[in-house]
């Protein structure tokens, strides 16, 4: 199957998803772990690749990590981004709510002690809104009591990771929870 359609084209030049130099038509390509084939199509000095044409292919899930500590923000968005994840911050549990209200993530990771509102209290706001009744919440925290865990789970947390964190454990946790 070959691509000529100039529209298409124009939509790929204007999302900028240059792959390659070149000119002409190339035929379909498929990615490892895409859900169906892929297109992509030369124009100009560049080829542009489709996304998935029978299933659609899907955003990049949307992760808000909350936590005072900024290395710990900036490890967590590190570690998500590299593996493909759309990251947000917030310094804590005001600023992660208030994000979260005006955002919808797939996902939420917060830390327990935090200025202003904490981890606990975030997850609670959050549950009393319809729209992150269901998103799962971890906890990324130094605590790692049976009785916090406890109080965790009485809020709403869907897991539970304690600092310092193994960024590949991480990945498996978040790639179990949303993909």
């Amino acid at each position: 199957m070959k691509i000529d359609d100039i529209a298409v084209a124009r939509q790929l030049v204007l999302a900028g998803r240059c792959l390659l130099s070149g000119s002409g038509t190339i035929p379909m390509i498929a990615r490892a772990g895409a859900a169906g084939p892929l297109e992509a199509v030369r124009m100009g000095p560049c080829v542009f690749q489709l996304e998935s044409l029978d299933s659609g292919n899907a955003m990049p899930k949307k992760i808000l990590t909350v936590d005072d500590s900024a290395s710990i923000r900036q490890m967590v968005s590190f570690t998500l981004k590299s593996a493909g994840y759309d990251v947000a911050e917030a310094v804590d549990g005001n600023a992660g709510l208030s994000k979260a209200q005006g955002t919808q993530f797939d996902l939420v990771l917060t830390d327990q002690n935090m200025p202003g509102m904490d981890g606990l209290t975030l997850i609670r706001s959050l549950r009393k809104q319809p729209s992150y009744n269901a998103t799962p919440i971890l906890m990324l925290t130094t605590e790692s009591s049976d009785q916090m865990k406890a109080l965790g789970r009485a809020a709403g947390a869907s897991g539970w990771l304690v600092k310092p964190f193994d960024p590949q454990k991480l990945l498996d946790v978040v790639k179990r929870l949303v993909g």
